[in-house]
């Protein structure tokens, strides 16, 4: 009888235990310490996402280094939600499920005429049955980047 009485407490003492993982937190504060993982990963992520974009913008020759620098800049102020990434060896922006927004081209990559700022069709552009979703930039005005900010914001909205 003295051992059915240890087996039942012992049955016990796992019973409590088990509202503890083996880590003793509670099955809540292990999700939400999962959670905090996730978003540091995520911010992790987006530091090196606009490392590698700075990094090529850093090797594009004049003037696309100038142009990718202020574009950069434009679509960061203008719409801080789009993570800075690569996207085939270009500057890209990507919304929160990592899908490219808008991309920079460069002249120097394929020996092109212009650079090219276009969008995916992931772009929220649609105006009736036919919109512009792709620009030849072989400079920057002040006109230029009022429109490309208005487009960004558009995109994203």
């Amino acid at each position: 009888m003295a051992k059915s009485k240890s087996t039942t407490r012992k049955a016990t003492k796992s019973t409590h235990a088990s509202s503890k993982t083996k880590t003793g937190l509670s099955p809540e504060e292990l999700a939400a310490m999962k959670e905090t993982l996730k978003e540091r990963k995520a911010e992790a992520a987006k530091a090196d996402g606009e490392s590698a974009l700075l990094a090529k913008i850093a090797e594009m020759p004049k003037p696309d280094r100038t142009m990718a620098e202020r574009l950069h800049a434009i679509i960061k102020a203008s719409a801080p939600s789009l993570a800075p990434k690569t996207w085939y060896g270009m500057p890209a922006y990507a919304d929160k499920d990592g899908k490219v927004i808008c991309f920079f081209q460069s002249a120097d990559k394929f020996k092109a005429r212009y650079a090219t700022f276009g969008f995916s069709d992931t772009a929220k552009l649609d105006e009736g049955s036919m919109w512009p979703t792709s620009f030849a930039l072989k400079e920057l005005t002040a006109a230029d980047e009022a429109r490309i900010e208005a487009l960004v914001k558009k995109a994203v909205s």
